[in-house]
């Protein structure tokens, strides 16, 4: 939000949220400035986002906010180097040091392994991918007709609902709902006049914050268990944890996710955000060149015919137990390695059929315009994620997020309390590592070997540990620019406000993280109270 803000005394002007207060004197922007009787009904919380947002605003380009986050890495990694700073792998045993990224070895590896570090950055090439087929579904009018012909058939008040649901579901396409869903939550919005940047935040909090959440198990459930089962066997030789461990948790955290979203979404951000008077460069012929006319749901029809065979076509090569997209024991991890493919497709060819039966497409060369033009409008996320793989790279090269997250393990594992304060404090430190490393395996690896078998002694069973660790490792998500898909949900959000920073979008998503971060450890309290099972043959209590 730009900082310099005007009299609030305009007319209305183009169609927004009309339960939301306050009005806009720039395309894109939200009015800041309240009336004397608005600013007698904004409470403590209101000004501490105000706080956060025109905190996060002053600071320079998200390009330039990441250069200097790496800048200071870099100092970090000097100081402590020079204080001979290290913990012990509680896995492997290994002494992890702090590595000063100044040596001359670093320097030559940042200089040679440039190229390498970028092009290797695991969003990059899911974004691009997933683009492509994005990118030929919208130019030609297929994603704006089914979002309008998705909202005729949705009750207004159920689309927020819709979208945080959505988002969650989502993590059984792995990260894919980073690209998919987050826009998609900002258009439907807008399409329907409310503020796009409260559905784009609607939807990254369903995607990120509750990622570990879901009604099926996702991959993430065999990969976690993967770490908890070997750490419980510390103790216990013969322990098995078995992939539904906390399947019963995940599920009853979905509705507690979505009814809070909801919540958050329509009282808290729409209203501070205020009406939505802008558009989008590329919409402002949207209304016209997207009518819903006969020929439009003819294109329609041929293009859900597409997606249904081609879920179909998944389907056969997924179910047969000697499908391509099995592995040689019959497991799905290959079809789960090939999601973004088959995302891809889904997009590619249903976008292709509906342009040829809209006239949009009348050859091939016309496809190809179309892919390009949607690698151009990436070119700012691209600058994003170079500097943003470079952080990454250089964070976890100088070891500072390994000696992070043992000094907080140890530092719990050394409070002296037990039972629910244990739990609680187990799922805050989780939370604030996250904040460093963002990937849920990589975390686990580390925390799973020193507080699997601590918990264990303490009377809590393995899969009790993995559950309130999947909690903590989701909500702060939304918060850290260390997130490697930060970049991107900054790209999305520019589409609709060119100037908006790094403060009001952490501002955005900060109600969304306490609400989630509160009510899905009070479910967890609630499952021990209660003694309710976390899965299948999965207890809360572990006895030899």
């Amino acid at each position: 939000m730009s900082e310099q803000e005007k009299d609030d005394n305009q007319q209305p002007g183009q169609p927004g949220n009309p339960g939301a207060s306050g009005q806009t004197d720039q395309p894109g922007k939200s009015n800041q400035k309240e009336k004397p009787d608005q600013k007698k009904k904004r409470g403590y919380f209101d000004l501490f986002l105000d706080i956060v947002e025109r905190g996060g605003n002053r600071l320079p380009d998200p390009v330039t906010v990441f250069v200097i986050i790496i800048a200071i890495v870099m100092l970090f990694s000097l100081v402590t180097s020079l204080m001979g700073v290290s913990v012990v792998h509680p896995n492997t045993g290994d002494e992890i040091e702090a590595v000063n990224l100044f040596s001359g070895e670093n320097i030559q590896r940042m200089f040679s392994e440039m190229p390498q570090t970028f092009a290797e950055f695991p969003p990059l090439g899911l974004v691009l991918v997933v683009m492509l087929g994005i990118g030929v579904a919208d130019r030609t009018g297929l994603i704006t007709t089914s979002l309008k012909r998705f909202v005729e058939g949705t009750p207004g008040s159920l689309i927020t609902a819709a979208i945080v649901f959505a988002g969650i579901m989502s993590s059984l396409a792995a990260d894919a709902g980073y690209v998919v869903l987050i826009p998609l939550g900002a258009v439907i919005f807008y399409g329907i006049g409310r503020h796009p940047l409260a559905g784009l935040a609607a939807a990254f909090a369903g995607v990120s914050a509750g990622f570990s959440a879901n009604l099926v198990l996702t991959s993430l459930d065999p990969l976690l268990v993967g770490f908890t089962g070997p750490a419980a066997r510390i103790v216990d030789p013969d322990y098995f944890v078995n992939v539904a461990a906390n399947w019963y948790l995940m599920i009853a955290l979905v509705p507690v996710f979505v009814l809070s979203g909801w919540y958050v979404t329509e009282k808290i951000i729409e209203p501070r955000l205020g009406k939505y008077e802008g558009t989008p460069e590329d919409m402002e012929e949207e209304d016209e060149n997207n009518q819903i006319t006969p020929l439009v749901k003819k294109g329609h029809r041929w293009a859900g015919l597409v997606v249904l065979l081609s879920l179909v076509a998944t389907a056969l090569l997924v179910i047969p137990e000697d499908a391509p997209l099995r592995g040689e024991e019959g497991e799905l991890i290959p079809f789960y390695q090939s999601l973004v493919a088959i995302i891809f497709f889904i997009f590619l060819l249903p976008g292709i059929v509906y342009g040829i039966v809209t006239k949009q497409v009348k050859s091939d060369k016309d496809v190809a315009r179309m892919t390009a033009e949607s690698m151009a409008s990436m070119g700012a996320y691209i600058v994003l994620a170079f500097v943003a793989a470079h952080l990454i790279a250089f964070f976890n090269w100088s070891n500072l997020g390994l000696i992070i997250a043992v000094s907080g393990a140890e530092l719990l594992q050394n409070i002296g309390f037990g039972g629910i304060p244990l739990i609680i404090s187990f799922i805050i430190v989780s939370a604030f590592i996250n904040l460093f490393i963002g990937s849920a395996s990589a975390k686990w690896a580390i925390m799973a070997p020193v507080f699997v078998p601590m918990l264990m002694l303490m009377g809590y069973s393995p899969e009790m540990t993995q559950a309130a660790y999947r909690i903590g490792d989701s909500f702060t998500n939304i918060l850290t620019p260390l997130l490697p898909y930060f970049p991107l949900v900054i790209i999305f959000a520019q589409k609709y406000d060119k100037d908006i920073g790094l403060g009001t979008l952490i501002s955005m998503m900060v109600p969304f993280s306490i609400a989630f971060g509160l009510l899905s450890t009070l479910t967890l309290v609630i499952w021990i109270l209660f003694g309710i099972p976390l899965g299948p043959d999965s207890p809360l209590i572990y006895s030899p």
